[in-house]
């Protein structure tokens, strides 16, 4: 398990934290939510706008950037918060593995290619076996309602 990942510039960093703010709010596209998750070492509550896909009654969330701080902070504690204006709900995260991630990465490249494109070597519209190479490098998980 690689832990490399994207660093966001400084204007990522500024984008992510306005549309954060945005999504919290329940503004933006409906498949937009602000995750949350403590931090594995200070306990501080993070919070990071996302891309949740649905297919087949699942929520899928992938982390295009690669293993990035929430994600590690996400496996540490095992689940996350999502919200999105009055919407709240605690999920627990199930890793997708190789081979079943590969369609779900395609899948993902291919709906939200126009924002996350220059995070993946391989083009939208590729097919799935295209993403084996890379597959290590882009975490994808199932959310599990935590009861």
């Amino acid at each position: 398990m690689t832990q490399e990942f994207l660093r966001p510039s400084a204007t990522e960093q500024f984008f992510n934290r306005v549309f954060g703010l945005l999504v919290g709010k329940g503004l933006g596209p409906s498949y937009c939510y602000l995750l949350q998750v403590r931090g594995r070492k200070s306990g501080k509550l993070y919070s990071n706008p996302v891309n949740v896909m649905e297919i087949n009654g699942k929520r899928l969330l992938v982390a295009p950037r690669g293993r990035t701080q929430w994600v590690r902070n996400a496996e540490s504690s095992g689940e996350i918060k999502l919200k999105r204006g009055s919407f709240q709900k605690d999920f627990r995260l199930k890793e997708i593995v190789v081979p079943d991630k590969l369609p779900i990465l395609k899948e993902y490249l291919d709906r939200y290619h126009g924002a996350v494109q220059r995070y993946f070597t391989v083009r939208a519209g590729s097919p799935a076996e295209a993403f084996a190479e890379i597959a290590d490098r882009h975490p994808a998980f199932e959310l599990v309602e935590a009861r």
